[in-house]
């Protein structure tokens, strides 16, 4: 079975798609960085649905998610932009959890899996 690479770095991909499984790479927000965890979300996801369509995926295809928050009292505010976004019916099993993220302009990472 092949495994292609997506968005490939010196240290990382932005996803590997293994079969019919998309892996996508913790992602945080570069144009809103510094800014509110919900600007930086919105920027997030329209990340994430590029790398999914790049794969061969979409949103309604997403299994599971990780989320990452630098201060959980954002928890709700990260939720607003997050429950948009989702497709209701489809959405994906999440774990959110608070962390100290790589660097202190990120309030959020997110990153999950999905099927093509």
């Amino acid at each position: 079975m092949s495994i292609n690479r997506i968005g490939v770095g010196p240290r990382m991909s932005q996803a590997v798609v293994h079969g019919d499984t998309v892996f996508v790479s913790g992602t945080v927000a570069d144009k809103a960085a510094g800014k509110s965890v919900g600007d930086q979300t919105k920027e997030i996801l329209g990340i994430i649905d590029e790398i999914l369509a790049k794969a061969g995926s979409d949103k309604t295809k997403l299994i599971s998610a990780n989320v990452w928050l630098v201060d959980i009292k954002t928890f709700a505010e990260m939720n607003a932009v997050w429950d948009a976004w989702v497709a209701q019916g489809h959405t994906p099993a999440r774990a959110t959890v608070e962390a100290k993220l790589a660097a202190p302009q990120y309030a959020v990472e997110i990153a999950c899996v999905a099927a093509r």
